[in-house]
């Protein structure tokens, strides 16, 4: 079973007991998954070994990594069935801890033993008849306090969180630790990697581009990068493209980057290693996550301003917004309020924290890059994000008709949202939200603007995904949509 990162947004508690068979199909498709699931949902290696050994073979290799999966997800709730012949079965299911809902899609072979074929999950949009009620919104914030000093406890959350309405904050939270070795605890003002969410920054840097007439967001990229070195990419992808992520221009996440981690420390090294490298498929065609995509706006930033990425973003960007606490600067530099990212995600040769469990958390100083990039790495606190989100809406980084360009959904993308320019757009049940995740080993955050009801939903963790993202799904599910 493989999800690509966008699916990988699941998480549950551990087994309370397994699904009765008798929900499952009297079939060998059905058998098998109602198998797979009670092996997997054990969080048993021995148990889920064995299983994969006799009946996905293909995968018994990976158990480890089914059993990291099984850890950010903690296992399902089988809550109905959709299709079913004798060799495929396919339903929902739904986290036991969480309010995502998934997709499965079980194939096996026809002849005996009926080996698993094929095992796919893909995060869905609530289906209508699973809808959760709406809650007031002191309500809603009381549930959000519970659910947080659950998952405190439980060590799946250490971070802040920040709600606003109307401009206004409403609740704001630290928990957890932001260097276990040292036993410094989590601030309002602690500074945390964000992942991708620096594409806002970088979208919003075009799109005032755009507006001061410097740029034409139908041309393509070679117009303004003329010694590109793949000249077929920069004359078929456009600045929409790569704001969309439609122009097919892949990731430089791999094991070059692995390789050259250390060495990449300008946006031009990066051009440098992957600039000759065509187009994935014809842009436009389709919509595929492309972080390389978005290093190539922030050359695009550097070429037409005339200031580099990082300077440019300073003074266009964060000091209209007041966000004084935001920044890129490089993984070697004291930064003395950013927290230690933890991941469970150890690399072979290196010890845990604590020994004696090799599964403790360890920090994800071998996973980082030398510095954050336009498409993400840069680092932030919730607060610097509500004033980013303020000025937004207050129009003080884009007029009116380019803040509604920058934010509203422009392709679908897998999960059942859009994506606009550099923002994600979606609805939890009726209320539609505008704004950016960020996800890496160790870190993860989600900003979420919902100009309907007047919310702001600022969350940033120090632990790997979904720390963050279940934290602002959950309440985004619950309070009210007006």
């Amino acid at each position: 079973m493989k999800l690509k990162l966008f699916a990988i947004t699941l998480c549950a508690a551990s087994l309370l007991g397994a699904t009765p068979q008798s929900q499952f199909p009297d079939t060998p498709a059905g058998h098998q998954f109602a198998a797979w699931l009670e092996a997997f949902d054990s969080g048993e290696r021995a148990r889920l070994l064995d299983f994969l050994q006799k009946n996905y073979p293909a995968r018994a290799a990976e158990v480890d990594g089914e059993l990291g999966f099984r850890r950010m997800t903690g296992g399902f709730d089988f809550k109905k069935a959709e299709e079913s012949t004798a060799n495929k079965f396919t339903g929902i299911v739904k986290e036991r801890d969480s309010d995502t809902f998934a997709r499965f899609v079980l194939e096996v072979d026809a002849a005996e033993p009926h080996h698993i074929k094929e095992l796919d999950l893909r995060v869905i949009a609530t289906p209508p008849e699973f809808a959760l009620p709406r809650m007031s919104q002191d309500a809603a914030l009381a549930a959000l306090r519970a659910q947080l000093d659950k998952r405190v406890a439980a060590d799946k959350f250490a971070g802040t969180v920040l709600i606003a309405k109307d401009g206004k904050t409403v609740f704001k939270a630290a928990y957890g630790l932001a260097d276990r070795e040292k036993k410094i605890p989590n601030m309002l003002d602690t500074q945390f990697r964000i992942g991708s969410m620096n594409k806002m920054f970088t979208a919003t840097s075009v799109l005032q581009l755009a507006q001061a007439g410097k740029l034409k967001l139908t041309d393509p990229l070679g117009k303004y990068l003329t010694d590109y070195p793949n000249k077929e990419l920069a004359s078929k992808v456009t600045i929409h493209h790569l704001l969309t992520h439609t122009g097919g221009t892949g990731d430089f996440f791999g094991p070059e980057f692995d390789k050259h981690r250390l060495e990449l420390r300008t946006l031009q090294d990066y051009v440098k290693l992957y600039g000759q490298r065509g187009v994935e498929f014809e842009p436009g065609s389709k919509w595929a996550y492309s972080n390389y995509g978005f290093l190539l706006l922030g050359v695009l930033v550097e070429k037409v301003s005339g200031q580099s990425y990082y300077d440019y973003v300073a003074e266009h960007v964060y000091k209209p917004a007041d966000m004084t606490l935001t920044a890129s600067l490089a993984e070697d530099q004291v930064v003395p309020g950013r927290s230690v990212g933890y991941t469970h995600e150890r690399e072979e040769g290196t010890k845990p924290i604590n020994s004696a469990s090799p599964d403790a958390w360890q920090p994800n100083t071998n996973t980082l890059p030398y510095r954050g990039t336009s498409a993400g790495g840069g680092y932030s606190t919730v607060e610097d994000l509500f004033r980013f989100a303020s000025a937004l809406q207050n129009h003080k980084l884009l007029d009116a008709p380019h803040t509604e360009l920058l934010t509203i959904g422009k392709v679908d993308t897998p999960g059942g949202g859009k994506y606009g320019y550099g923002f994600g757009d979606r609805s939890f049940g009726g209320m539609r939200c505008f704004g950016h995740g960020g996800g890496a080993p160790g870190m993860n955050g989600d900003l979420e603007i919902c100009p309907g009801p007047g919310y702001v939903i600022a969350v940033l963790s120090n632990l790997d995904p979904p720390a963050a993202q279940r934290v602002s799904d959950f309440v985004l599910n619950r309070l009210p949509e007006k």
